[in-house]
């Protein structure tokens, strides 16, 4: 099997995320387009205006605090160099092999093998690990999720995922609000032919719009997470420890981490097991990164 060089990987998983959010802004643009033709345009605008507040505000102040609320949501203590030197010395090691700042380093109590990275840029980023991760994992493979998480930082990925949700928002709000005022029959234009069949359309667009971006939605997470783990092969030079760590996550019996669903695609592996979709199966990787 020819061998993938981990920078094509990069540049692909880039390429292939832009393509998504592209695809999500056209069904954004397609379900306003027919609503404004199914509605009156001053209905329309208000509909457009409410959607964008809501969808903003929301994201916004999740963004901006995005990894205060997500170690406070798992309960995550700030790791104390003292007792965790060698967790230090290898995130020291890779932001000086990446260039990227030092994150602030936190612990979260858990059996399970995981971590996640958290921060809307570099400079305001965070790393937990999961006190099993610690426990389990070889040196060079607690190596590879740290390299993997700082990868997701160095990506901007946070940014990637405010700005799907914003729009993700958006379409869900936009739909919500042309159906329920179908009830009330508000700023419908004329009964004439054409508007009938926008309305049809617009209706079958409003319910499954939200649908389709969440599964586009689900399809960037998985992109991201195959981008982050090219980037730790980048950083480190060696695919065999993150191999190590997700064979072991393989195998690792634990119990779900109980954490938001909103939180789960940030973790280095999915916690809620039941809860499929937000990153690609495990063999998936190990076979890219052993290709690499």
């Amino acid at each position: 099997m020819k061998r993938i060089d981990f920078r094509d990987q990069i540049s692909r998983n880039k390429r292939k995320s832009f393509f998504l959010i592209t695809f999500i802004a056209i069904i954004l643009v397609a379900l306003g387009y027919v609503i404004s033709f199914a509605f009156s345009p001053e209905y329309f605008f208000l509909i457009m205006i409410i959607a964008i507040i809501f969808s903003l505000s929301y994201t916004l102040i999740n963004y901006y605090n995005s990894h205060k609320i997500a170690i406070a949501s798992v309960g995550a203590i700030k790791a104390k160099r003292s007792e965790y030197s060698d967790y230090y010395r290898l995130v020291e090691s890779l932001t000086i092999a990446s260039g990227l700042p030092m994150p602030e380093l936190y612990i979260m109590k858990s059996k399970q093998i995981n971590a996640f990275a958290s921060g809307r840029d570099p400079e305001h980023a965070v790393i937990c690990v999961t006190e099993g991760a610690l426990e389990k994992l070889e040196r060079r493979e607690l190596e590879g999720v740290l390299a993997h998480e700082l990868g997701h930082i160095g990506n901007y990925d946070i940014r990637y995922i405010t700005l799907v949700t914003v729009m993700v928002g958006m379409i869900a709000i936009i739909s919500q609000i042309f159906l329920r005022s179908l009830w009330f029959g508000g700023g419908r234009r004329g009964n004439d032919k054409s508007g009938a069949i926008f309305m049809i359309i617009g209706i079958v667009l409003a319910i499954l719009a939200p649908i389709v971006v969440m599964l586009v939605q689900a399809s960037i997470s998985r992109k991201r997470e195959y981008s982050a783990d090219a980037t730790a092969i980048k950083f480190t030079r060696n695919p065999n420890g993150l191999i190590g760590a997700l064979e072991k996550i393989k195998g690792d019996n634990n119990p779900e981490k109980k954490v938001s669903k909103a939180l789960a695609p940030l973790f280095f592996s999915n916690p809620l097991r039941k809860m499929g979709g937000t990153h690609p199966p495990l063999d998936d990787r190990i076979k890219v990164l052993k290709n690499m």
